[in-house]
Parts: C-alpha cells; sequence; structure tokens
C-alpha cells in the first residue's frame, strides 16, 4: 500500500523519487508517527517512508516533506493524520495466518469454554478481539473457525489504525486467489463466488459477516468497548513498536481479558514476563490467571 509503482522514467516515477527526505524531515516524521500511534521508525525505515509518503504529498500539491509536515501538526481536524497512517500502514495479512494458534482454540480454548459453560461458570457468548485486522482476513478467519467448532453465539470485534483497510475489511471481497490457506469445506460454507465483472473474486456470506464488526482504533487508546475478551489476537503488530509501548499496549489488552481469557501475539513476538497480568503458556500464547 502506498508504494511507488509505474514505469521507471516516466514522468510520475521520476518526480516521486526527486521529492528527497531529509534527515531532519525524517526525525520530525518519526517523532509524529511515535506519537500519534505508537510505531517506532528506526534510521531502517527512512526510505520506506520516503516512498510511502511521496504519492500523497504530490497529490496535495506540496513541494516538499517539510511543507507535508507543517500541513500535518496544523491541521485541527485531524484527517490528514489519519491519511498519513492509512499511508504507512503495513497491511500484510491472509486468511488462517499462523495456523497453529487455529488449533490451539479447537484443542484447548474452545473445550475450556465448553467445560466452564457446563459448570455455570460462563455465559453462553464467545467474544474475541482482533487487534490490528488489518483488510479483514484474521477476523473473518476467527469467525469461520468459531462457526466452525464451537456451537453457541459469538462475536469478533475488529479493529485498526488504517481507515483504507478497514474499508476493505467492511466489504468481505477477496481475490480468490488469496484463499489458497482456507479450506475447501470452509470455502464451500462460507464464501460466494463472484460473477461476469467479479469473476474470479469471492464475498464472505452474510452470516460471516454480520458476527464481524469492524471499527478504527489506536492500540495507544484504551480499548473502544466494555465488553470483556474471552480470546484476544494481536498479532505481528508489537514488533513494531518499542518496549514502553509494547508494555502499554499488552496492559490495555489484558484489562479487557476475562480472568482465564488468553492473547495471542505473532509467533516472532515475546512478551519476555513485561506484564505480569498474563502468564506465558506457550509461544506465541499467554493467559490472564
Amino acid at each position: 500500500m502506498g508504494r511507488i509503482s509505474g514505469i521507471q522514467g516516466s514522468p510520475v516515477s521520476a518526480s516521486l523519487q526527486l521529492l528527497e527526505l531529509s534527515e531532519k524531515d525524517f526525525l520530525c516524521f518519526s517523532r509524529l508517527v511515535y506519537e500519534q500511534a505508537g510505531i517506532n521508525l528506526h534510521q531502517g525505515k527512512k526510505e520506506l517512508l520516503r516512498a510511502r509518503l511521496a504519492k500523497r504529498i504530490r497529490e496535495l500539491g506540496f513541494e516538499s516533506f517539510s511543507q507535508y509536515y507543517e500541513h500535518l501538526v496544523s491541521d485541527g481536524s485531524g484527517e490528514e493524520i489519519l491519511h498519513m497512517l492509512d499511508c504507512i500502514a503495513t497491511n500484510l495479512t491472509r486468511f488462517f495466518r499462523e495456523e497453529a494458534h487455529f488449533q490451539f482454540l479447537a484443542e484447548t480454548v474452545y473445550p475450556e469454554f465448553q467445560e466452564a459453560l457446563k459448570k455455570g461458570s460462563q455465559a453462553p457468548f464467545f467474544r474475541v478481539w482482533s487487534a490490528a485486522c488489518s483488510t479483514g482476513e484474521e477476523p473473518y478467519s476467527i469467525a469461520m473457525h468459531v462457526s466452525s467448532y464451537l456451537g453457541w453465539d459469538y462475536q469478533v470485534l475488529a479493529t485498526d489504525i488504517s481507515t483504507k483497510a478497514l474499508g476493505k475489511a467492511q466489504k468481505g471481497v477477496y481475490p480468490l486467489s488469496r484463499l489458497s490457506e482456507v479450506p475447501s469445506w470452509m470455502f464451500r460454507s462460507f464464501f460466494l463466488k463472484g460473477h461476469g465483472p467479479r469473476e474470479g473474486y469471492v464475498r464472505l456470506k452474510p452470516e460471516i459477516r454480520s458476527r464481524v464488526s469492524f471499527q478504527r482504533h489506536n492500540l495507544m487508546d484504551p480499548p473502544p468497548f466494555q465488553e470483556k475478551m474471552d480470546v484476544v489476537f494481536c498479532r505481528n503488530v508489537l514488533i513494531y513498536f518499542d518496549r514502553a509501548t509494547q508494555k502499554k499496549v499488552v496492559e490495555s489488552i489484558s484489562r479487557v481479558l476475562k480472568p482465564g481469557g488468553y492473547l495471542l501475539v505473532g509467533h516472532a513476538e515475546s512478551l519476555n514476563g513485561a506484564v505480569p497480568q498474563l502468564r506465558y503458556v506457550r509461544p506465541a500464547v499467554y493467559r490472564k490467571p
């Protein structure tokens, strides 16, 4: 998203390439992004930032990064800040990414939930929060999985900082090529194939889309709901935060987990005991006592 495209040497690509990001401007933008979203843009991200913001700067008619920065900080509406965050957000995701988490749901979480129901210590409603849900593949994967394995009422709350990604997610429409990791029986049960101009695309059936509610949310802010969660997916996003921000985000998540609820993080991520409210269960899985 936001990458430079076009034929090499074309006027558009050449124009974008000429827009240079000075060290001073990079520090200003990296500080602003950190303040707004908690994302730590180290020096190795300088070229990535330049490439992703250059097109937006040209669209608005500015001639430099410094002009665009002044516009950002003087925009009282905050709308352009959202556009900027959309440009720099990384929306790498896919259906049933990191399959081990879904196996953990089926083998551990669902049986525990059903046992608690039998004992009367659990209401018959299963809630999951997909934090940093990107373009929707993760929350829809969760909804399909819960529908298939757990015969109780449920809701998936899905949030992301990118309004552009959320717009795509709410449509529930994806290229057929993106469904390679969806089991064939789930594909038959939960997707509608497009025809005519929509050939090659699929859409989630209404009974799945209705189970997922999308909302913009910055993980630096308190969760935008009061309900307690049985499971929170917050995967492959903590790696963009420094340790202090990671601690703040995970502490916020822990407050909305039910006792016995689980936090699932990316398999390349580790809390390293930073949040005593959660105990380690297995790689990328933590639990609130």
